[in-house]
């Protein structure tokens, strides 16, 4: 895999990106959980959530690249993690609580929340030890995310509803195939970086898988 290629996959399924990720997809797949007809309704709460849970813990870590508390963005080095996991926790925890309260917001979506902030903690904690690739964390829970919608609401065809760019139906275990090809991919731009070695990969993707399945227990 060309370097580039492999920086691409990197920036593309950056674990901040990947909450904005299951919102999208769900709102694709079940508008109608979030009481409108398709996205293009609810386009507003995907800005806020990518505000949120990307732009802004991105922001931090400009901030204490500045402050020269990192040594740089990619957070190469596991001890300089540890600051960036605590106030990117902080984040995810107002949200999660803020969707668990807030009365129009589906309890799937609050689910794969929850699940999320929760690989993020335990990511943390493992870190504390031993260095682990929050982009497998995040595509585990991606993959884990898709499986546990299909399993909800499909029932082997899934349809995408784009609002007035049209809609697009793809098989379940199609779609499932490929986002779990896709976190292949990214563990393996990972390693091409050289940012991780193979266990850190397996670890992440354990966490993050796992996570989700948790929140399940929680919310439902």
């Amino acid at each position: 895999m060309p370097r580039s290629l492999a920086y691409l996959l990197s920036v593309v399924f950056h674990p901040l990106l990947i909450v904005t990720y299951m919102l999208t997809f769900l709102l694709l797949m079940n508008p109608y959980l979030f009481g409108v007809n398709n996205i293009t309704e609810q386009f507003s709460l995907v800005i806020i959530l990518m505000f949120s849970t990307f732009f802004m813990p991105v922001l931090m870590v400009g901030m204490l690249k500045k402050l020269e508390l990192v040594s740089s963005l990619e957070l190469e080095d596991r001890q300089e993690r540890i600051i960036p996991y605590i106030l990117t926790g902080f984040f995810y925890i107002v949200m999660t609580v803020f969707f668990m309260y807030h009365p129009d917001m589906p309890n799937a979506f609050t689910s794969f929340v929850l699940g999320t902030t929760i690989a993020l903690f335990v990511a943390f904690f493992i870190n504390l030890f031993s260095k682990i690739s929050a982009h497998a964390v995040g595509m585990g829970g991606l993959v884990a995310m898709v499986l546990i919608s299909i399993w909800q609401f499909s029932h082997g065809i899934i349809s995408l509803n784009f609002g007035n760019f049209g809609a697009i139906q793809i098989n379940a275990i199609l779609l499932l195939v490929l986002v779990t090809l896709a976190a292949g991919l990214v563990g393996s731009a990972r390693l091409r970086l050289e940012a991780h070695i193979a266990q850190d990969l397996y670890g992440g993707y354990l966490v993050g898988f796992i996570a989700q399945f948790i929140a399940l227990r929680f919310i439902f």
